[in-house]
């Protein structure tokens, strides 16, 4: 088992592209059950291990109508609320755990803003293993009854999602615990990048012009520009990768601050927080130099929009469409709209908004 490197810097699983490439052809996977376990090669959980599973299927892309986003390209909220525990939090999860199992572990513990701690709760269960969640006071009560519901122990703290992580990692320390908090250890990404996996699958390996990701610890915007990295260089997409966009909230925007700033890492804890979405509401991610370098590399860039953008967004979609977006996806509809109308975007690109929850995850 890993966990961070000797400086205290997440650690990334690294492949063997060759081989991967001597063994299976990119014809052959779209022929396997299309759910996140079709990227075995691309994990790293041993052919013959067990998984802890409980169904972790392929997410639609959904189309939006252009008089629901302003533009004229072809706009796909990619739905990752049909998940298990209905959130994305489900992919990196499951793969952690999993690996957890192998490893002979049995207690997890890690700090959640809700999503985490509920996919966290069902996967333990799943394998046998006790979860003890650190959650703020104000988490989403429908949130925090469900990790309860599932058998983890729950502890509601004064304070934000860094102050939980501290009181995990000394619960970690001084009880033996496995600590699965975001970038702590290795493998949620990799259940995460299948993200980025799927689209490629899903636009016939040619990827989008544009995704936007609501971008609170980052795991899943490091694991699918990852993903993309594996696939251009085993040859199987073309060098035309999407421009990555980080999407937070006026009220907590440590990644735009920095971005702008020109930094390479987040330098400071952004504060106070005062954002209503609850997936943003991290001061300084661990990953903040790994987001920003690959908002740089994808000619990417940084937004911010208001709490009452997300709001106009979230009821705009689900009395127009029919789509109940989470917050954290309707604040990405929101930076869209407002990318188009700064023209830092065409209207004739392709873009994919990422819905990470139901929207009964977090009703305003």
């Amino acid at each position: 088992m890993h966990y961070l490197s000797d400086d205290g810097a997440p650690l990334l699983v690294r492949y063997d592209i060759d081989r991967i490439r001597s063994v299976l052809a990119r014809n052959d996977i779209g022929r396997r059950t299309h759910d996140m376990w079709m990227w075995k090669e691309f994990l790293p959980l041993a052919a013959l291990t067990p998984r802890v599973t409980l169904g972790e299927t392929f997410t639609p892309l959904i189309p939006v109508p252009m008089n629901h986003t302003g533009g004229a390209g072809d706009v796909y909220i990619k739905d990752e609320g049909r998940l298990p525990t209905g959130s994305f939090k489900a992919r990196g999860l499951a793969l952690a755990v999993s690996m957890a199992r192998h490893f002979g572990i049995t207690d997890l513990v890690l700090p959640t803003a809700g999503n985490a701690g509920a996919a966290a709760a069902a996967y333990g269960a799943a394998a046998g293993m006790q979860v003890h969640v650190f959650a703020p006071e104000d988490t989403p009560q429908n949130t925090i009854q469900e990790t309860k519901f599932l058998g983890a122990h729950v502890r509601q703290v004064d304070g934000l999602i860094d102050r939980c992580g501290e009181l995990a990692r000394t619960a970690a320390s001084d009880n033996g615990w496995h600590n699965l908090a975001t970038l702590a250890e290795p493998y949620r990404l990799e259940g995460k990048k299948t993200m980025g996996l799927e689209l490629a699958l899903q636009f016939d390996w040619s990827l989008p012009d544009l995704i936007y990701y609501p971008t609170g610890g980052g795991t899943g915007f490091i694991g699918m520009w990852k993903a993309f990295q594996e696939l251009l260089e085993l040859g199987w997409i073309g060098d035309r990768l999407p421009r990555m966009i980080s999407v937070q909230t006026h009220g907590c925007n440590p990644i735009k601050s920095a971005f702008d700033a020109g930094h390479r890492d987040v330098p400071e804890p952004f504060g106070p927080v005062t954002t209503i979405v609850p997936g943003v509401r991290v001061p300084k991610p661990l990953g903040g130099r790994l987001i920003l370098s690959a908002l740089r590399e994808s000619n990417g860039h940084a937004c911010a929009v208001s709490d009452e953008a997300v709001l106009g967004c979230h009821a705009d979609l689900a009395r127009h469409h029919g789509l109940h977006l989470c917050l954290e996806g309707a604040a990405c509809l929101a930076a869209y709209r407002d990318d188009l109308a700064a023209g830092r975007v065409g209207k004739e690109e392709t873009a994919v908004i990422f819905n990470t929850a139901t929207g009964l995850k977090s009703l305003p």
